[in-house]
């Protein structure tokens, strides 16, 4: 054994020597290698490299030289061209002095020829002028003879008459007055029309012994208002243009005055200026003020009065007083604007805040003025005619709006018709006329509007679809007597049969419906799509089936409820209980259909059906909750068979499920049973031979249902 360890050691440790060598000359090779390697770089980087490096060197310095004779030739053309610019710029210079020279020896020129030409007219105005006095001296004379001194005054007076001729002829000729139309524009942009936009301003005007009279403008900073009173701008305007006139315009150019020209050149843009930066504002904002509106009328006549005194003005009427004049069509058609915008406001604010609504509750109707003579006969005619009278009366709540919640904005909008009808009655035919389509067109708004800018909202807010419902029953139901209430106090156009709104009745009664129905639908599928989960009922022995059961029963139960809590107090109580017992039934309908579909029943299944059909008649009837006050809601949930149609087959349905044979035929009852009324004979047959097993008692069960 140890001679067999010693041979392995010592053939190991031969081998070991044997690899060293090995490795040992292939490391010299490797430095042998490298060596040579090192060799060749630094045979190629200091014996080649050098030679490059001298060579590189020598270029550089090349392009040294051509660098600095270019920057030496880029210095010699940067000042070729500064010298260049400098002559441009002198030479433009003497271009413009040459110009200048040119204008100025030509005005010299024409100012000689005018000098010449009153030089000869003076000195013929001088030549007369001696000639008249040595006439006078002659008339000195007592010795002189008559007759000449007749014939030289004569003369003179002949020339004198064409000496004026001809100086007012070159006056003519030679002095051209001008007034440029921006000189007019210049004076309307600075100085008229911020007189008329700010209320701020005000003119002053200082007269200076040898400075003239100065015209400025000056801020008042305790001044609050937002526009001026027409009174105020035409005293400002007036001041400014009568200052002028005295000082400047009062000088006639031919057959026109300054002021005249002046005039045709601003008063278009400055009349215009004044309709829609004042008087535009001043119109009344009710048919009340339209009487004191008079006054401002009488201000603008006086107003242009002063203008055709001075001659600013030509002619009778303008644009201004026309405007002011027909405040009517102006109080009319301002009157609808502001009505349509602030319906339209009043459409697009949130429909959430509401109002209680009772039968008790009226609309604010005015007392309105007595009608016409001719109006009273027409009535008092008409009840002579109508003799015949009913003896049974309608009761005191007949066409009276059920209790219900309805918008806020709904109730203004109609107050807001209301108040424009007013304004209606007593103006003239023309403004009557436009209130009154003006209120018809806030109602098709309404219509047009609120549908399509709440569409999202209606669909989504079970809340708001009831709202919504009730805003156009309640305008429905307004819109029935409105008409009538102010016919007889408006014009004859009107009051003899166009004055009426019963036309749009039926479409705010579709539109509350359509809202409604479509949010019906939409709370129907959602029962049906819980519903969907319940694995159709079947295999309810299955513990995960049951459950999913359950939770879709409960599921409907919990909505109902919900909208049950929503609609309360809002939709009139008919209405909710209509609403309620339509989706309670789609629930139970389909509960039933899934049912009556299984075409086996187990015991166990059918104990589980009637656990979950019982939870419905238990808890549905709870839905039913129209009033706050829960001790009125027993009666409306006592009546659950009146509102849900199929509420008498569920719980036939219900009994079924437990019954025994005998007990089904008992309720069959040869077709007249309570079971019968419910169900075909086909359908009870089909439950029968689901819930119980095929025997000799079923067929005969069977035979008796016929």
């Amino acid at each position: 054994m140890a001679s067999f360890v010693t041979e392995v050691l010592a053939s190991s440790g031969k081998l070991e020597k044997e690899d060293l060598s090995s490795r040992i000359s292939k490391m010299s090779r490797k430095v042998e290698d490298t060596k040579e390697e090192v060799c060749d770089m630094i045979n190629k980087r200091y014996s080649d490299f050098l030679p490059s490096l001298q060579s590189s060197e020598e270029l550089m310095l090349q392009v040294d030289a051509v660098s600095k004779e270019m920057d030496t030739l880029k210095n010699c053309i940067e000042n070729e061209v500064q010298n260049v610019h400098v002559a441009v710029t002198e030479y433009t210079k003497l271009k413009q002095q040459l110009e200048k020279n040119t204008i100025i020896i030509t005005m010299l020129g024409h100012l000689k020829e005018r000098h010449n030409c009153v030089s000869v007219k003076m000195g013929l105005f001088f030549l007369f002028l001696q000639a008249r006095k040595n006439v006078e001296a002659l008339k000195g004379w007592k010795t002189s003879e008559l007759p000449l001194l007749s014939a030289l005054s004569s003369e003179l007076t002949v020339q004198r008459e064409n000496l004026i001729y001809h100086l007012g002829d070159e006056w003519k000729r030679l002095v051209i007055w001008k007034l440029p139309s921006t000189k007019g524009q210049v004076l309307l942009k600075n100085m008229l029309k911020p007189l008329v936009m700010y209320a701020s301003l005000s003119v002053r005007v200082t007269e200076q012994q040898g400075d003239g009279t100065t015209l400025a403008l000056q801020c008042l900073e305790e001044s609050h208002e937002e526009r001026c009173t027409p009174s105020q701008v035409y005293n400002k305007l007036l001041l400014v243009l009568k200052t002028l006139h005295s000082y400047l315009l009062d000088v006639s150019i031919g057959d026109k005055k300054l002021s005249t020209i002046l005039g045709e050149l601003i008063w278009e843009d400055m009349s215009h200026t004044i309709i829609h930066e004042c008087l535009v504002h001043s119109i009344p904002t009710n048919s009340s003020q339209l009487e004191k509106y008079n006054t401002v009328i009488k201000e603008t006549e006086e107003f242009e009065k002063s203008l055709k005194e001075m001659e600013y003005l030509q002619g009778d009427s303008t644009d201004l007083l026309k405007y002011a004049r027909d405040v009517n069509c102006h109080f009319a058609s301002k009157k609808c604007k502001d009505v349509i915008v602030a319906a339209r406001k009043l459409m697009t604010s949130k429909m959430h805040n509401t109002v209680k609504i009772t039968p008790d509750s009226k609309l604010r109707l005015p007392k309105l003025p007595a009608p016409s003579s001719e109006v009273k006969v027409k009535q008092e005619s008409f009840k002579e005619e109508v003799t015949m009278e009913n003896s049974k009366q309608l009761s005191a709540w007949s066409l009276r709006l059920p209790a219900c919640r309805i918008s806020e904005s709904v109730q203004q909008l109609m107050e807001l018709a209301i108040d424009t009808l007013c304004e209606a009655v007593g103006s003239s035919t023309q403004c009557a006329l436009q209130l009154f389509f003006t209120v018809r067109n806030i109602f098709q708004l309404f219509y047009d509007v609120v549908p399509t800018y709440h569409k999202e909202n209606l669909l989504k807010f079970p809340h708001l679809a009831a709202i919504q419902h009730n805003n156009c029953m309640y305008l429905a139901h307004h819109l029935l007597t409105l008409g009538h209430h102010f016919r007889n106090h408006l014009p004859q156009s009107l009051s003899e049969g166009v004055a009426t709104f019963v036309d749009m009745v039926p479409g705010f009664r579709k539109l509350g419906a359509q809202c409604f129905l479509a949010q019906l639908n939409v709370q129907r599928a959602e029962l049906l799509e819980r519903l969907s989960t319940a694995h159709n009922f079947c295999n309810l022995d299955d513990e995960e089936n049951y459950t999913a059961a359950s939770k879709a029963v409960r599921q409907v139960i919990h909505q109902l409820k919900q909208l049950g809590t929503v609609w309360q107090d809002v939709l009139p109580v008919s209405i909710y209980c209509k609403a309620m017992g339509n989706l309670l039934n789609t629930a139970i309908t389909e509960v039933t259909a899934k049912i009556m579909m299984l075409e086996d029943i187990s015991s166990e299944d059918g104990e589980h059906l009637h656990t979950l059909c019982q939870t419905i008649i238990e808890e549905g009837p709870l839905v039913f909750i129209p009033l706050a006050e829960e001790k009125k809601n027993k009666r409306y949930q006592q009546e659950v068979p009146l509102y849900v149609k199929k509420w008498g087959t569920f719980k036939e349905l219900v009994i079924v499920l437990r019954a025994n044979l005998q007990e089904i035929v008992d309720r069959w009852t040869d077709g007249k049973g309570p079971l019968a009324l419910e169900f075909s004979s086909s359908e009870v047959k089909s439950l029968i031979r689901a819930l119980f097993q095929n025997t000799e008692r079923r067929a005969a069960a069977l035979a008796k249902i016929k």
